[in-house]
């Protein structure tokens, strides 16, 4: 859950979380329980308490995405033209090498933001193994990778807020099975500024 939350709340657009989803609400299977008065259609408030973990690591994701300059909301563009403009390059679990094949399990992508303020590096594996990635060391203004999310590991260490944020030094990171992990890079004024030309 925690995967397909942080894919959602990275994603260009506006996300849409059904209430309860927060906290691992299910109306099993049923997508149109709009007119049905029973269990299916309540929310049971002994979610909130139960999958509080959940709770927290969503309620995170959503304070940076709208703390943070994600994407740029005063400027409007077509898909086409977001495209066109994204600052993004795709990855396999080498850098430069995405591996689009059927039976590819691991992905990974580099992104920097309308103004270059930070750097994003998600790594997804959805091998049954762990999965050793590369990590991009920035060329002449090497980035400073810090572990923000890594969905493989309990809370509260599942997400951490950029103060509280451990290191990620190595060339690598070893992503564990069936998760995802996304290290920022906090850009200087003077290197996002740079960057953005």
């Amino acid at each position: 859950m925690k995967n397909f939350l942080t894919v959602l709340m990275l994603s260009v657009g506006t996300p849409m979380l059904l209430m309860g989803d927060e906290v691992r609400r299910s109306q099993n299977g049923n997508n149109n329980t709009y007119c049905l008065d029973d269990q299916v259609n309540w929310l049971d408030w002994g979610l909130i308490e139960r999958h509080a973990g959940l709770r927290r690591f969503v309620r995170q994701l959503a304070a940076f995405r709208l703390g943070r300059e994600i994407v740029d909301d005063s400027a409007r563009y077509t898909l086409n033209r977001l495209l066109q403009w994204a600052h993004i390059e795709w990855h396999g679990v080498a850098l430069g090498r995405p591996d689009w094949s059927d039976h590819s399990h691991s992905l990974a992508f580099t992104a920097g933001t309308p103004r270059w303020s930070f750097v994003l590096h998600a790594m997804f594996n959805a091998y049954w193994e762990p999965l050793m990635f590369e990590v991009p060391r920035g060329g002449a203004r090497p980035y400073t990778w810090q572990r923000w999310i890594d969905t493989a590991l309990p809370p509260p260490e599942d997400l951490c807020t950029l103060d509280e944020a451990p290191p990620a030094t190595d060339g690598t990171y070893r992503v564990q099975s069936h998760s995802c992990v996304v290290l920022v890079s906090q850009l200087p004024k003077s290197a996002a500024m740079a960057q953005a030309e």
